[in-house]
């Protein structure tokens, strides 16, 4: 159905409710002014019935009625009345008392309801009530008046003619009425096809614009509403080329950008793969199949963290706790576990993907394969490793064999002279001992024992430490200052390894300080990792050697071997820790060794 036809039909259903509305107040105003007139006509007739009844009465009462004369009887009246007033159908008059008909007739009978009226009615009260006869409807009146003591006077008005007349008004009203709705239909449909003829226009506009044609506007012609509508809709249309055209550009280079980073993300040896805050994968590149092992991208969706093994859960969990509390990780070299179970080592980088609002909504891993670069790794410390025991070698050959030469020296004198003396004897054991200890700490260095990694408070191993060496730094007159904190400062180590590095430590501060001094020894702790430093008050390192140490066989002590710092940073290493010295003339030397702390999860674990 059209707007039009919408209209017209809209202003003919208000015009049929204005028409029905009025056509139903003026059948109750007929209705009611035709019962009002029945109710007067009955009052009247019965106040004449009771003047003619008094009037008969007095007469009776006196004895001039003439029993010949019917005209002055109640009957006669009666008859009068009736032809009248046709609608006046009957007359009775009952005793009060009684309820019994005095006079008239009393054809139409309904005497279950006429009874208790009768009985009563009070003086001068009239009354009016609908019944139905043989289901015809009648009024029925009830009237009793002075003059006509114990009396009542009823009549019955028929109410058929009041019916008939209401229903002619009636019919009479609905062809009124249809004539004028579709009079009212026809002029509303030409008004209204008149008025929104400018829809049209504006219609032919939107179709123009629906199918992106915005270049001819709409002629206006009008100033009203619908004019207003036409300029409005131009402007929306120029206004929405713009924004096309500016969408199109918009997409266009969506469109290039994402083939960008399609091509890039399916091309790039790193495996990438997005997954959600619950850790389920929702896309993957080829990379990502390769790696792990996966014939399809459907085959991985939905995974839950997939390639992450059992052991490393805690590891991804404090992962991206950091990075929803804002942090930016660094690389990570971890394991990862393959589609078939295998165990390989990659490097990981987890960044966040946020929505509009700054919200994480998902997370993007980078997994780079580093079995390739392990191996090269390998290959590269081997080749260190000759390139040192080179070094080793020439060193301890050149470091063994001035104690040698002064061993042949004393044997040769002692064989040429046939004596053995004591003070040749004491010198060739003291270079005896120097020739093993250099051998000792060059096969610490070239085949370390193998280590076991336990949980100990890096404060109780530095304690047997200072205990161990208290009495030697009390012959050179010196004294340990200590301050160690009292949060726990456990930490995962090898005991033996890691007290080696602190007898060397605290060995090269007591002799950096020949005439005695004070050694600080402090131990914080930083959550992450511990820190322990070491102090002393000596002379200081020149900051030219400061640069060399930890050379094989450099030092600047006269006895010294130069593997003890080396050996040093080894165990550090070892131990994912660092080792830092800083030092500067007539001042001392200070030692940083920084250790990563147990994580509490770690030592439940």
């Amino acid at each position: 159905m059209s707007i039009k036809m919408k209209f017209s039909v809209l202003i003919s259903l208000l015009v049929l409710t204005f028409f029905i509305l009025q056509h139903i107040l003026s059948e109750y105003s007929m209705i009611q002014s035709l019962r009002e007139a029945a109710r007067q006509s009955m009052q009247n007739t019965s106040m004449h019935v009771a003047s003619t009844i008094a009037v008969y009465a007095q007469q009776s009462a006196g004895g001039s009625v003439s029993m010949n004369n019917g005209t002055s009887s109640p009957e006669s009246v009666f008859d009068i009345v009736k032809s009248l007033n046709p609608n006046i159908k009957e007359i009775t008059v009952f005793e009060q008392d009684t309820s019994a008909v005095k006079y008239g007739t009393y054809t139409y009978l309904d005497s279950a309801a006429d009874h208790p009226i009768v009985i009563e009615l009070g003086q001068n009260d009239f009354t009016l009530r609908n019944m139905k006869i043989n289901n015809k409807p009648y009024y029925r009146s009830y009237y009793t008046a002075e003059g006509a003591d114990g009396y009542v006077i009823s009549i019955v008005f028929d109410r058929e003619g009041f019916i008939d007349l209401v229903v002619k008004k009636r019919n009479d009203t609905l062809i009124y009425t249809g004539a004028t709705m579709l009079l009212v239909l026809i002029i509303s449909y030409w008004l209204v096809g008149a008025m929104i003829r400018p829809l049209k226009d504006i219609l032919w506009k939107v179709n123009e614009v629906s199918s992106a044609r915005f270049h001819q506007p709409i002629r206006i012609k009008r100033k009203d509403e619908f004019g207003l509508l036409a300029l409005k809709v131009n402007a929306m249309s120029q206004n929405l080329s713009i924004y096309m055209n500016k969408l199109r550009k918009a997409f266009e280079e969506n469109r290039r950008m994402k083939e960008h980073l399609e091509s890039f993300i399916n091309h790039t040896s790193d495996a990438i793969h997005l997954f959600d805050l619950e850790g389920k994968v929702i896309q993957v590149n080829r990379a990502f199949e390769l790696l792990f092992g996966y014939e399809e991208e459907e085959e991985a969706i939905g995974l839950v963290y997939p390639t992450l093994p059992d052991s490393h859960k805690a590891e991804k969990l404090h992962m991206l706790n950091q990075i929803l509390a804002g942090k930016t990780l660094p690389t990570l070299e971890t394991m990862r576990i393959t589609k078939s179970g295998e165990m390989i080592p990659v490097s990981v980088t987890v960044s966040p993907i946020r929505d509009s609002d700054g919200t994480i909504r998902a997370f993007a891993s980078i997994s780079r394969d580093m079995r390739s670069r392990n191996k090269m790794e390998e290959l590269l410390r081997r080749s260190e490793k000759l390139t040192t025991v080179g070094q080793l070698a020439a060193g301890v050959a050149h470091e063994i064999r001035n104690p040698l030469t002064t061993l042949r020296g004393f044997l040769q004198l002692q064989q040429e002279s046939k004596k053995l003396t004591l003070a040749h004897v004491s010198l060739m054991l003291s270079e005896l001992d120097r020739i093993n200890l250099i051998v000792g700490e060059f096969l610490i260095l070239a085949k370390p024992q193998a280590t076991r990694f336990i949980m100990k408070d890096v404060r109780d191993v530095l304690q047997d430490v200072i205990a161990l060496m208290n009495s030697e730094a009390l012959l050179h007159n010196i004294e340990f200052r200590v301050s160690f904190t009292e949060d726990g400062c456990r930490i995962s180590c090898e005991e033996n390894q890691l007290k080696q590095v602190f007898i060397n430590l605290i060995k090269n501060a007591i002799e950096a300080m020949p005439g005695g001094g004070m050694i600080h020894i402090y131990i914080t702790n930083r959550r992450e990792h511990i820190t322990i430093t070491i102090t002393d008050e000596g002379e200081g390192i020149p900051d030219e050697m400061i640069t060399k140490i930890g050379d094989p066989f450099f030092t600047g002590k006269e006895t010294g071997t130069g593997l003890g710092i080396m050996v040093s940073q080894r165990i550090i290493n070892s131990h994912k820790g660092t080792l830092d010295i800083k030092s500067q003339l007539g001042v001392g030397t200070t030692v940083n060794i920084i250790l990563p702390a147990m994580k509490e999860e770690s030592e439940s674990a």
